[in-house]
């Protein structure tokens, strides 16, 4: 191994937590040496829980043996490969969550037929036996087998031995999002087989995770506004099981709600008028519940909420006469967890009279390979870059090496300006400054040197796929469909058009516009909002 390499996996792993070396050292040797049977009988009879409501899923199985997941599909013509791996693991997890159980119209009888057909194949299963396919099946299936009034002894006996698999794998390795999937799915495993083990686990992570994960401006912490979706979906579900049951009445309740009215709050404030989400993070297209469908659920929950000021979540959002602006001027996060976390500080989205015009490229795939790198790259973000290097050492698929780090400088209602050290392995320092106006946004780039020598300094600047033409004059830069205008300093060494690949969703992309622009020592962007109409 090269030194490059080693320096590398020093500052990705030095930011780990001792829980989470800990436990993947003693899951592997555990798994390995001392693999344990989890085929017990249930002891008493399961009694039946209450569910209503909720969300659909949206429709992914589509007739028989067919299915559709991340915009690719399977026709498993005679019996269903659980395993089936052709379309990377993400599908196969997908395949394995049974989301399709709570789709609209899927017919009771065939959809039993299929945890059925799940169940005799379940000593080949491997992504099935993993903590977060479990987690999220064990709640898609409760909440089906509820709903539909299912008392099936054969079900509930291998349901039960996935929770207790479950519980001897809770990915503490991990952290984040996963450990609260598991969490949020060991409360309904705890109803649903009324089992006190199952309760004090379940509300023991979650209380101890969510104090950590929701930060006090509601946001989850991992800044993908699409994994608050799905984990704020989550909880109004865990907020739904409880109302409609009471097994229990302690304090966990009213905790849950007062997350969910932060993590609403949040949500509310970030998504765009037309219900868009900045697409920051990992965040894909037709992944998560809309904010609209999340806002009507806390309706059905009678949970109250309002809109809160973004601050420890390092997202601010500027609101002009026609227009609004998204901007990250925070550091990726969390340091022990930042898989979802791209190269990507002090970019920011433009939406004009509620169509996206400056947007993030987005995410297609999590498949350890050169998309997946390309679309977590600082290029592929509107910011800056300094001598062709990373702010952010992303690689691996989810891994990060050294990160920049931001700090914000000025905080006021119509500006921000904040500074980070990204490039400080070359002396280099970027601040950037936004200013909102009612017509007008104004970003001031500035790179402070620690030693007097030039860079190759470029600003990005992505446009949404239906911006067909840009028309490029000198300094400038003008969108005749959107009717907005670039206009850089004129000390500026160039503009150059660039074709790249804009993620409409999972598999999916579409060839849409950028522009580089060179410029030396500073450079001051003022985009005029020129539509009168």
């Amino acid at each position: 191994m090269d030194r490059g390499k080693i320096i590398l996996l020093f500052h990705t792993l030095r930011f780990l937590r001792y829980k989470q070396v800990y436990y993947r050292i003693f899951y592997f040797f555990r798994n390995k040496f001392f693999k344990r049977s989890y085929n017990v009988d249930l002891l008493t009879k399961t009694p039946s829980i209450v569910w209503r409501g909720g969300i659909d899923n949206p429709p992914s199985h589509l007739q028989n043996n067919s299915f559709e997941f991340l915009n690719l599909t399977k026709n498993f013509e005679e019996t269903i490969d659980w395993n089936f791996s052709d379309y990377g693991k993400l599908w196969t997890y997908n395949l394995n969550y049974f989301d399709f159980l709570n789709q609209k119209r899927i017919d009771k009888k065939f959809a039993l037929g299929l945890i059925e057909d799940y169940i005799t194949k379940d000593s080949f299963l491997k992504e099935g036996h993993e903590p977060y396919t479990i987690s999220l099946r064990g709640i898609n299936w409760i909440k089906f087998l509820a709903k539909s009034e299912i008392a099936d002894t054969n079900v509930n006996r291998k349901l039960y031995q996935h929770y207790l698999r479950l519980k001897d794998n809770l990915e503490y390795h991990l952290l984040g999002n996963h450990l609260l999937e598991n969490g949020y799915s060991m409360l309904f495993g705890a109803y649903y087989f009324k089992n006190e083990e199952f309760y004090k686990i379940a509300s023991g992570i979650l209380k101890e995770e969510m104090e950590e994960q929701i930060l006090e401006d509601g946001a989850h912490f991992e800044l993908s506004p699409m994994y608050h979706q799905i984990m704020l979906y989550r909880l109004l579900d865990c907020i739904n099981l409880l109302k409609d049951n009471s097994w229990k009445k302690d304090v966990l309740y009213s905790f849950l709600i007062k997350k969910a009215k932060k993590m609403l709050g949040w949500l509310a404030t970030i998504t765009y008028s037309n219900g868009d989400i900045p697409m920051v993070n990992d965040c894909a297209h037709d992944i998560a519940p809309t904010s609209r469908a999340l806002f009507n659920y806390a309706e059905y929950l009678d949970i109250s909420f309002n809109k809160t000021p973004l601050k420890e979540s390092g997202y601010r959002k500027f609101i002009g006469k026609d227009y609004e602006l998204f901007v990250d001027v925070g550091n990726i996060g969390p340091d022990y967890q930042p898989g979802h976390a791209h190269s990507d500080t002090f970019s920011f989205e433009l939406y004009l009279k509620e169509q996206p015009y400056i947007v993030e490229v987005g995410t297609s795939t999590y498949e350890k390979n050169e998309n997946r790198q390309k679309e977590r790259q600082t290029s592929s973000h509107n910011t800056v870059m300094l001598n062709n290097m990373e702010q952010t050492q992303v690689w691996g698929g989810f891994r990060v090496g050294k990160r920049s780090k931001a700090c914000v400088m000025e905080d006021k209602k119509e500006h921000v300006l904040a500074c980070h050290d990204g490039y400080k392995s070359i002396g280099a320092r970027h601040l950037r400054k936004f200013v909102s106006s009612d017509e007008k946004i104004t970003i001031q780039d500035q790179v402070l040197m620690k030693r007097n020598h030039k860079l190759n300094q470029t600003a990005f600047f992505h446009f949404h796929p239906s911006i067909e033409e840009l028309i490029i004059f000198e300094n400038k830069v003008i969108l005749p469909q959107g009717k907005i205008m670039l206009e850089f300093s004129k000390s500026i060494l160039g503009i150059k058009e660039v074709k790249y690949e804009y993620a409409l969703g999972f598999n999916k992309t579409t060839k849409a516009k950028r522009i580089e622009v060179d410029f030396q020592e500073d450079l001051t962007t003022h985009i005029h909002i020129v539509d009168k109409n």
